[in-house]
């Protein structure tokens, strides 16, 4: 199914749950929710891509509680959010046990938000900083069928990081597994979901040092050195 934009989004009430609880092991332990893109903290990409949710929930560790007090309002203008947004400051909770996976995030993430919580759940993860660019493709494959949700894929290779799932469905496959460790195609693999074309690099993600130089990661708050530890 090929998903073409249009001007105005379909009206999709959701929350949203972005992941930043990761180790990076592979950055030398550098917390990705910190380092910079395009003079922004990736953090901050990941709640101006989430402005049209309901309410946000971030997973991750206990020291981002002071970025989150920093970070721009990442409300979307009136005439453009849900008629039932709730605009609250974004959650911050951790995922159980720490460093569990995605999986186990996702669940700490729906935990964390206002029951009975909207319809529709977008999912983040910290680590891609063009994510907002496919929010309103995941939002309009989402509305054309009855699906379980719509998730990015580039090249072949899916991104369930950067999608959009019905929350009953989430719910239902949470509780068949055991998230600690649980892979997110493990989750994701029996649900009903649109596979959104990414041609544009929505969907790319920062694990190493060369993914950070190829985006232009970057450690300083306004530059400073490409994360290559």
């Amino acid at each position: 199914m090929t998903v073409r934009p249009t001007e105005t989004p379909p009206s999709i009430t959701h929350d949203a749950v972005v992941l930043a609880g990761g180790q990076a092991t592979r950055l030398g332990g550098t917390a990705k929710a910190r380092l910079v893109v395009d003079g922004e903290r990736l953090l901050d990409r990941a709640l101006t891509a989430s402005g049209r949710a309901r309410e946000v929930v971030v997973v991750g560790p206990p020291e981002l509680a002071d970025a989150l007090t920093e970070a721009p309002s990442s409300e979307t203008p009136p005439s453009k959010a849900p008629p039932d947004a709730v605009r609250h400051t974004p959650v911050l909770t951790r995922e159980d046990p720490p460093f569990g996976g995605p999986a186990a995030g996702l669940a700490a993430g729906l935990r964390a938000l206002t029951a009975p919580g909207a319809p529709w759940v977008l999912l983040l993860a910290v680590d891609v900083p063009y994510a907002a660019g496919a929010i309103t493709l995941l939002e309009q494959a989402v509305s054309r069928e009855p699906v379980d949700g719509a998730y990015l894929v580039r090249a072949g290779r899916a991104q369930w990081l950067v999608g959009l799932y019905r929350r009953a469905a989430l719910d239902a496959a949470l509780r068949g597994i055991t998230t600690d460790g649980a892979s997110m195609k493990h989750l994701v693999g029996g649900l009903h979901c649109v596979e959104v074309p990414d041609r544009a690099g929505w969907s790319d993600d920062i694990d190493t040092p060369a993914d950070a130089a190829r985006l232009g990661a970057t450690t300083g708050e306004t530059g400073g050195t490409t994360a290559d530890n």
